[in-house]
């Protein structure tokens, strides 16, 4: 036998015999899981009305049949450390995962994810799309992934300028897999003169059925319409609405440009802010140059059609769970993993702690059956309690009556599935942005720590665009000193990863991080 041959079998055998559950687990009656992902998708969805013009007919026909949680909060305004915390159910503050570059898997050697966990109780679990951050898909969560289990995409577009005409094209863009990209993928966006080529936005010359979400969509429709001996945990991650704010032209047409509504701003927003937030606000100039450039109300308009795009996708799966032998016992969970700013506070990405960026969508749909009679009468309500998303893994344990993960943090959110506004309900949400700045979010209030320094306080119940900084006056002190204490004291330090070549990996000879 090969010795990497031998490797993955040990592997395989290793997670069998630590498996919580082992090889005799019931699952036959267990509920198969729903998970699809909307990528850097802010609260403009037609179900929490945070842009006026937003058009998703589906996630509002779907939120007439869940809970939709009106706050809930990521761990971190970036991809990577926020999909970890949910997947891991852990913070970055405990397992040091805090930024996007880090490989996740090579610090949390050990940690077993939230479908690998459905995995180790008897589920077949599959996935496509973006579901982790990088570092492909995680071979061992999933049975299957697509399109395989070392890549999260297919294929997609790159713009370039036709040096006949002058005028942008897109070229598509297969995947590659190289040993030496620390991503597994190459799906780095490039540079061009200083600048994120993502930051940009224009309608494809493709149809819906072209793009590479659709791919990931279609992927996932095809299993929920297969039979399946097992309960399943599927996954569906859409990369949209995600820079670059490319989407098919029929997207673009639902918003005239000269109907676009910019979002709320405030002149002098940043005059209140402390300096640290000042710097993040302005990385890279970006406002100014979206100004400069008269490219405001396209961004938006390229933003609610990424929106409406996704929300397209998103029907797509759901319809296709409705009509299949799964519809009726199966946990729906839609959610994003944070927050987008659009020129709000001059800021123009994630990446900040400020409430529409550690905002995130999360709508949970239960089956009958699995709560008691009257929460039956709940489907379609709003929770305005605060949650985070760390709260799904335990939540999706205790529905699917599996033991709860060892050093999970987070709280079951079954008690808000019977009553989305449990008076008795009041956990702060503690979020992070790298390992040096902190949120808090406790009832009404908003409390911003920058490198255990620089503050932000706001009443979002009298100020929700946080329009006015309250840190600073003596009548919040105490209310200051009650959030800050809030902020984890022992806090798992910042874990540095490095590239790595995938022949060393079976060798055994790569140290994953210095």
């Amino acid at each position: 036998m090969k010795h990497s041959h031998f490797l993955l079998l040990f592997h395989v055998l290793a997670w069998v015999c630590i498996s919580p559950f082992g090889l005799t687990a019931q699952t036959a009656n267990r509920p198969n899981v729903l998970m699809i992902s909307l990528d850097d998708l802010n609260d403009w969805i037609e179900p929490m009305g945070g842009h006026p013009q937003a058009l998703t007919p589906n996630l509002a026909s779907f939120a007439n049949e869940a809970i939709t949680f009106q706050n809930a909060y990521c761990a971190s305004p970036s991809c990577n450390p926020s999909r970890v915390a949910l997947m891991t159910g852990k913070a970055p503050y405990v397992t040091g995962l805090y930024t996007n570059p880090q490989i996740w898997r090579h610090i949390l050697l050990e940690e077993t994810t939230l479908p690998e966990y459905f995995k180790q109780a008897g589920y077949w679990t599959g996935g496509a799309g973006k579901l982790f951050h990088n570092n492909m898909p995680d071979p061992r969560s999933w049975n299957e992934y697509y399109p395989s289990l070392i890549q999260h995409f297919p294929y997609y577009y790159l713009p370039d300028i036709d040096p006949v005409t002058g005028r942008k094209v897109f070229r598509r863009q297969d995947n590659e897999i190289l040993e030496d990209d620390p991503k597994g993928i190459r799906f780095n966006m490039p540079y061009w003169k200083g600048s994120y080529i993502a930051f940009d936005w224009a309608p494809l010359p493709y149809e819906t059925e072209e793009t590479g979400d659709y791919a990931s969509a279609k992927w996932v429709i095809d299993q929920l319409d297969r039979k399946h001996d097992k309960p399943f945990f599927l996954g569906c991650g859409i990369y949209r609405p995600h820079l670059p704010l490319y989407v098919p032209q029929e997207y673009f047409d639902k918003f005239p440009i000269e109907e676009i509504q910019l979002p709320k701003t405030l002149a002098g927003d940043l005059e209140d802010i402390p300096e640290a937030g000042r710097e993040i606000a302005t990385t890279r100039d970006r406002h100014k140059n979206v100004i400069e450039a008269g490219q405001w109300k396209q961004a938006v308009q390229g933003y609610l059609a990424s929106i409406n795009f996704a929300d397209d996708l998103t029907g797509r799966v759901l319809d296709a769970l409705a009509r299949s032998d799964y519809a009726n016992n199966t946990i729906v969970i839609v959610f994003s993993d944070h927050g987008w700013q659009l020129g709000e506070k001059e800021h123009w990405q994630k990446h900040a702690l400020w409430e529409n960026l550690i905002k995130s969508v999360l709508m949970i749909k239960v089956p009958d059956g699995l709560l008691s009679e009257s929460a039956i009468n709940r489907k379609g309500s709003d929770s305005y309690r605060n949650v985070s998303l760390i709260d799904i893994f335990p939540t999706l344990t205790e529905l699917s009556s599996l033991p709860a993960k060892k050093g999970v943090m987070g709280q079951s959110l079954v008690p808000l599935l019977e009553n989305p506004n449990d008076q008795t309900w009041n956990y702060p949400i503690i979020s992070t942005l790298n390992d040096n700045h902190f949120s808090i979010r406790k009832e009404n209030w908003h409390y911003i720590l920058y490198n255990g320094e620089e503050e932000e306080l706001y009443d979002l119940e009298k100020d929700p665009e946080e329009w006015r900084n309250l840190a600073g006056k003596s009548e919040y002190a105490e209310v200051i000193q009650e959030l800050k204490q809030h902020i984890p004291s022992e806090r798992k330090a910042f874990v540095k990863t490095k590239p790595i070549r995938w022949a060393e990996v079976l060798s055994g000879e790569t140290k994953f991080y210095e």
